[in-house]
C-alpha cells in the first residue's frame, strides 16, 4: 500500500463508533488482514473494535475506496454488527504470530550446528 487518502471520518455517537472512508493505492487488491493492519496502525483501534466493511476498486484502476467502523468498545461492535468469519480481525493476530513462530524456528534451525555420525568417522 503506497498512498492513504482520508476522504471522511464521521463520529456516529448513536452507535459509538467513528465511521472513516479512506483511499488507499496498491498495484493487486488489498486484502481485509492488510487492511486491518492498516487501520490498525493508522488509527491506534483494537482488533475487536475493528468492523472492515467495503473494499472496492474500479477495473483497471489502482485505487480502492475502503469503508471501516471502529467502534468504541467490543460490546458496541457485538450489538450492532452481525459475526462473520471474514470481519475478523484476530486472524490477523494469528498470522503475525505464526509468521513470529516461524522466524523463531528458523534462526534456531540455523544456529544448530550439524550432527556427525560414526560413519563419517570411518
Amino acid at each position: 500500500m503506497k498512498e492513504f487518502k482520508l476522504i471522511a471520518k464521521k463520529e456516529n455517537p448513536l452507535f459509538n463508533r467513528k465511521e472513516i472512508i479512506f483511499e488507499i493505492s496498491s498495484d493487486i487488491t488489498p486484502s481485509r488482514a492488510e487492511i486491518g493492519k492498516f487501520v490498525l496502525e493508522k488509527f491506534s483501534a483494537r482488533p475487536e473494535t475493528v468492523k472492515i466493511k467495503k473494499i472496492s476498486g474500479k477495473f483497471g484502476s489502482k485505487t480502492f475506496n475502503v469503508d471501516v467502523l471502529i467502534y468504541g468498545s467490543e460490546e458496541d461492535k457485538n450489538k450492532t454488527e452481525l459475526k462473520k468469519k471474514k470481519d475478523n480481525l484476530h486472524i490477523f493476530k494469528k498470522e503475525v504470530a505464526d509468521k513470529n513462530e516461524n522466524n523463531k524456528k528458523n534462526q534456531v534451525d540455523k544456529n544448530a550446528e550439524p550432527k556427525s555420525s560414526d560413519s563419517d568417522k570411518k
